[in-house]
């Protein structure tokens, strides 16, 4: 029993608009249904029609396709291998600067194999070792005395080393085709290679013979330039404020007596020669008193020369190079001059701690190092003994020593220098050039 009065309008307009979207959708989906069953139907009837045209293809391709299936189960069919050949043209090219596998050839065209001809049947370790033996038969080099068969047979053992071994095979395949890879792996002594490695001794040994030389050389020329300067000094009559010394005159002295011996024997020469020296003498232009004394210095070089080169020690160093300068002979004595010299400043040091006072030896030698060893032997004995007796090893004897020096060599007179010693030690101006002059 249904309550009319409770019946209302607006409940039953919403359920006639649902009642009708349901019927549209249902609607909708059976001709979407309907479509795809005629379109499902012709396709089917297409793929029928085919079926029957093709269908002897069809039976062909299933058989091809079985026989296909049996061969892929059945190991592929051997490539011919040529036979090995000992021509190094036929053996192909690789990239390996570095000589890693087998330099500029191909490992496998050496044993008779191409890599672009056995497909998928590369050679095996027997195959490999086969064709080695082969080949070893031919060009070992106890079997074979032909040129160039030794360096053949070092390619083939290569070969054989670098495919019987797996990580060397697998490296050289890999390497094949990629260059840029082998030269990050082995590029750091691609480009270049250390230079063969030279023997230490005999570098040694040009190296000490170079050193003596240039020792020995070194020594002559010190010499030589005493000599030069002996001669100019001897020759020219330098006094020793000009650079002359005392041993230049001796030389010029000697020189002068053995050029007068020399025009003495000529002079007697001429007379036994029938000449009573009344002579004319041919007449000419007048020598200038220059002409004249440089006429006499060419007469007297020679004997100067002469006289000098006798002296073997000039002292201080100043000596003909002898044994004893060549370098090896000199690095012979180090060790001894150093153990000396140790001994000596340590025994120095020991004694100026004590506070004892210096004795003969240490004077000599700190007053050596102060003046030099030069000027230690360029002086006489008295001037020795002098220099010992004003301690020049302290810094303001040895500066009053040498301006000393300096004035004597100026030429100034004892009483000159006396004055100029009692401005400098009162702290007057300094002294101008021209005050320093020979009186």
């Amino acid at each position: 029993f249904v309550n009319m009065n409770a019946f209302n309008p607006r409940s039953s307009t919403r359920m006639v608009r649902c009642c009708r979207r349901i019927s549209f959708a249902f609607a909708l989906l059976a001709v979407v249904f309907a479509i795809s069953c005629t379109l499902a139907f012709a396709q089917e009837g297409s793929s029928g029609a085919g079926s029957d045209e093709d269908g002897g293809a069809s039976t062909t391709t299933t058989a091809s396709d079985s026989s296909a299936t049996n061969n892929a189960d059945s190991p592929p069919p051997k490539v011919k291998r040529p036979e090995p050949s000992g021509n190094e043209a036929d053996w192909g090219s690789f990239y390996d600067p570095n000589k890693v596998f087998c330099g500029k050839y191909d490992c496998y065209k050496i044993l008779g194999w191409d890599h672009e001809t056995w497909g998928n049947n590369p050679p095996s370790l027997k195959d490999i070792t086969k064709s080695y033996r082969n080949l070893s038969r031919k060009w070992h080099p106890d079997k074979n005395k032909a040129k160039g068969a030794r360096e053949k047979f070092v390619h083939i053992a290569k070969a054989y080393e670098i495919l019987t071994d797996k990580e060397k095979r697998a490296d050289y395949d890999h390497f094949r085709d990629r260059p840029d890879e082998y030269f990050i792996k082995y590029g750091s002594s691609v480009l270049w290679s250390y230079a063969p490695k030279s023997d230490a001794s005999i570098i040694i040994i040009i190296f000490l013979m170079a050193g003596s030389v240039f020792t020995y050389y070194a020594q002559k020329n010190k010499w030589q330039t005493i000599a030069n300067h002996l001669v100019k000094a001897a020759v020219e009559d330098l006094s020793p404020r000009e650079g002359g010394s005392t041993e230049s005159i001796e030389i010029r002295e000697k020189a002068l007596v053995i050029l007068a011996e020399k025009k003495k024997e000529e002079e007697e020469a001429k007379l036994a020669n029938g000449s009573n020296g009344t002579e004319k003498k041919k007449k000419g232009p007048k020598m200038t008193g220059r002409e004249r004394k440089e006429k006499e210095w060419e007469l007297m070089r020679p004997i100067c020369v002469q006289l000098v080169n006798e002296i073997d020690d000039f002292g201080a160093g100043f000596r003909k190079p002898t044994i004893q300068d060549l370098l090896v002979v000199k690095m012979l004595k180090w060790p001894y001059y150093l153990t000396v010299a140790t001994l000596w400043w340590s025994k120095y040091a020991v004694r100026r701690v004590r506070k004892v006072e210096l004795n003969e030896e240490e004077r000599e030698v700190l007053t050596k190092n102060a003046v030099g060893e030069v000027t230690w032997i360029a002086v006489s004995d008295e001037e020795r003994q002098k220099m010992l007796t004003l301690q020049l090893w302290v810094t303001d004897n040895l500066v009053e020593w040498r301006e000393e020096q300096e004035m004597k060599l100026a030429g100034l007179s004892a009483n000159r220098r006396k004055q100029i010693k009692k401005i400098r030690k009162r702290g007057g101006a300094e002294i101008p050039d021209e005050d320093l002059h020979m009186d």
